[in-house]
């Protein structure tokens, strides 16, 4: 009788779970093609190890990190546990193949059992105090699916309880193998063993059956709620980009001289998303880490990334009928039209699902990327539904329209123009070679000076900082001057990929006219981490392959081999900010520091949101440019936690970061300002303060 129950109910069980998992199997395959995805063997088998039996990102957070590890790796060991539950089903003397009833499995088996039952009570400590009830907004949980969060832990201890229960009364009817190496089940089965033989014989097939009636029903559950990503993070992980999915965005083709009636720029319904970003939606765990870290969210903006995602996720299922009805046969991709046949009409992302606050909030900061623990990437997905907005339906703030044209028109953001290009040089008592047609041969690097480092009065100030810096240690290098353009980061992070790629094919053929190819064995300066992000790891999609240093890297370089040599006159406590494109975009932390390091008088103070976890400035996103009316502005939270750690000095490696907290510094102290000072003045003012009669005309260009 018990094989009859335990087969009926894997049956029905197993029946459902496959019904659904080829049903999301179809939906997420009805997305657009994605060329870009390969699977590639070694690679994928690295980040599997790392990310998903290694738990790295999870362990980011130690304590649910190291409880999620035990749970994940308790249900690797657990298995065992589930094979011969099954196993018994058909014979009490049941052993797995080749492995059989050794005392150490019996004993790790049961160490896995008692430790997730901990795991479950520190989850269940960490809801409780994380509560939306408790925290709102402040809550990672904020609007997550926490009843069915609560359910599941619920399965899961039921799936270890009745796992021992059935195992303890075993020991009593002589069919148990592993004795006390079992720890738990032997000391249950102790508890146990005054109710008598026949009892515990009847109690272990009541909690057997009750054992493989949990695990079919959790596995039918999962594929139902937000634990579905027990089985989509692995694949998540295997076909997200490498080495990041941040840097570079991906290119879309952008052909302008054939548009007709079927083309399509950005994703403006759900169809339009390709079947990675489906997959990214089906995988999210709603665990908050991606909300956790969000400047917009946490300065009162409406954009959660892990609400963007859910609202997706729930308008894909909504759609389904229709996405289906488009798909053919399972695995074929789905029309691209925005045909309305179906079961359900075509609706517009915006604003029907995601606000146009939600969406123009973002600053394309990459730390939801950087701490989804299962490879969610929301900045993809976001921008590309602003391509939509601005491409197809000539929808975005206001305020961007002035940038766009200045972009357009004048190759910068304020619409100053090239012939403003080298003002920045009136400065210096030395020349720099600007190029007429080829970097001249003794000249190995070209400053990229950035639209910000030439026209802004205060960038121009740690221009001119790392300019002399460069002569003082005897490097030669050219600037292009007014043949620079913008690179097209701002427009293309707005959604105008089609200005971004026309600003970024001018500048290549620029560059590869002037001979700055990697393969001319020259190398590209950029101080503004927009501009080196963008050349570096953007451009090369488009045909431009460039080496690419940010000054802090170089400056590191000059003070490690010793052609710079700080001051030792300059006295400060100084504390860093990460800039997000230089940071966690490209993961350049430590130069930066080691350029503070070899300056002897700083005493360095991290802020608590640093490197990896660096909060942003407000700046990037195009958000340079728009209008901040929605809670708290960024660049002052900001700003209050840098003037929080008491330094002399804020520095920073952009000229964005140093503008936006500028003006920050000076809306929140009227007199004896902290200075804000890029890394090049910092070495400057070090270098002055020590030879006095080295400083340039003009005083200290702080």
């Amino acid at each position: 009788m018990r094989i009859a129950i335990g087969l009926a109910i894997t049956a029905v069980g197993l029946a459902f779970a496959g019904r659904r998992l080829l049903w999301l199997y179809r939906l997420i395959r009805s997305g657009k093609a994605d060329a870009t995805r390969k699977l590639h063997p070694l690679p994928a088998a690295r980040v599997e190890t790392s990310e998903v039996l290694g738990q790295r990102k999870l362990l980011k957070k130690r304590v649910p990190g190291l409880a999620h590890a035990v749970t994940f790796w308790g249900f690797l060991i657990l298995t065992f546990t589930i094979i011969e539950a099954f196993g018994d089903l058909f014979d009490k003397k049941f052993a797995i193949p080749f492995i059989g009833h050794t005392a150490v499995l019996g004993f790790i088996e049961d160490t896995f059992a008692v430790a997730v039952l901990v795991a479950l009570v520190v989850f269940a400590v960490i809801r409780l105090r994380e509560s939306p009830a408790r925290k709102e907004r402040g809550s990672r949980f904020y609007k997550s699916h926490n009843g069915a969060a609560w359910l599941v832990l619920a399965m899961i201890a039921l799936v270890i309880v009745t796992l021992l229960m059935y195992r303890g009364a075993q020991t009593n009817t002589g069919d148990f193998p592993y004795g006390w190496w079992a720890f738990a089940s032997h000391g249950i089965g102790r508890a146990l063993h005054g109710l008598g033989r026949s009892v515990n014989a009847n109690l272990e097939t009541g909690f057997l059956l009750a054992n493989v009636a949990v695990i079919v029903s959790f596995l039918v559950f999962v594929t139902y709620s937000k634990h579905l990503h027990i089985f989509l993070a692995p694949l998540n992980i295997a076909f997200s980009r490498r080495p990041r999915a941040l840097g570079a965005l991906q290119t879309p083709e952008m052909d302008m001289d054939n548009i007709d009636e079927e083309t399509v720029f950005g994703a403006g319904h759900i169809e339009h998303l390709t079947w990675k970003q489906l997959l990214d939606l089906g995988t999210c765990t709603e665990c908050g880490r991606c909300q956790d870290q969000c400047p917009a969210w946490n300065t009162g903006k409406p954009l959660s990334p892990k609400l963007l995602v859910m609202s997706l996720r729930d308008h894909l299922f909504e759609s389904a009928p229709r996405l289906l009805a488009n798909s053919d046969t399972a695995g074929k991709e789905s029309s691209q039209s925005d045909d309305t046949s179906g079961a359900d009409t075509v609706t517009s992302l915006v604003p029907t699902v995601i606000d146009p606050d939600v969406l123009w909030s973002c600053t394309t900061c990459g730390a939801c990327v950087e701490q989804c623990p299962v490879d969610i990437e929301h900045v993809d997905t976001i921008v590309d539904i602003r391509r939509y907005e601005v491409l197809m339906e000539s929808r975005f703030p206001t305020e961007a329209g002035t940038m766009l044209r200045n972009l357009e028109n004048q190759g910068d953001p304020w619409g100053l123009g090239s012939s403003h290009r080298l003002d920045w040089l009136t400065a210096l008592d030395f020349d720099v070679p600007v190029v007429a047609d080829v970097i001249p041969e003794d000249v190995e690097y070209l400053y990229w000076v950035g639209c910000a480092g030439a026209l802004d009065e205060r960038a121009r100030k740690a221009t001119q900082a790392t300019a002399r810096i460069l002569h003082t240690a005897g490097v030669r290098f050219a600037v292009l001057g007014p043949k620079e353009s913008c690179t097209g980061d701002p427009a293309r992070r707005l959604g105008n990929e089609y200005l971004f790629q026309t600003q970024a094919q001018q500048n290549i053929a620029t560059l590869d006219e002037a001979g700055a190819q990697r393969t001319q064995g020259k190398t590209i300066i950029a101080t503004c981490p927009h501009c080196f992000n963008t050349i570096a790891n953007e451009y090369p999609a488009l045909g431009g392959n460039y080496r690419v240093l940010h000054h802090s890297q170089l400056l590191d370089d000059l003070a490690r081999s010793g052609k710079l040599t700080p001051g030792s006159g300059f006295s400060a406590s100084v504390t860093y900010h990460d800039p997000c494109y230089l940071g966690r975009h490209n993961r350049v932390f430590d130069e930066p520091r080691s350029v503070l390091d070899a300056v002897p008088g700083i005493k360095q103070i991290e802020m608590r949101r640093c490197r990896e976890k660096g909060f942003c400035c407000g700046a990037g996103g195009a958000r340079m440019w728009l209008e901040e009316n929605i809670g708290k502005r960024i660049n002052l939270e900001r700003t209050d936690e840098a003037l929080s750690t008491g330094a002399d000095v804020v520095s920073t490696a952009c000229p964005y970061c140093m503008i936006m907290i500028d003006d920050a510094v000076k809306e929140r102290q009227e007199e004896d300002r902290v200075r804000v000072l890029d890394l090049s003045q910092i070495v400057e003012q070090s270098q002055i303060a020590q030879h006095p009669e080295n400083e340039p005309a003009g005083g200290p260009q702080i």
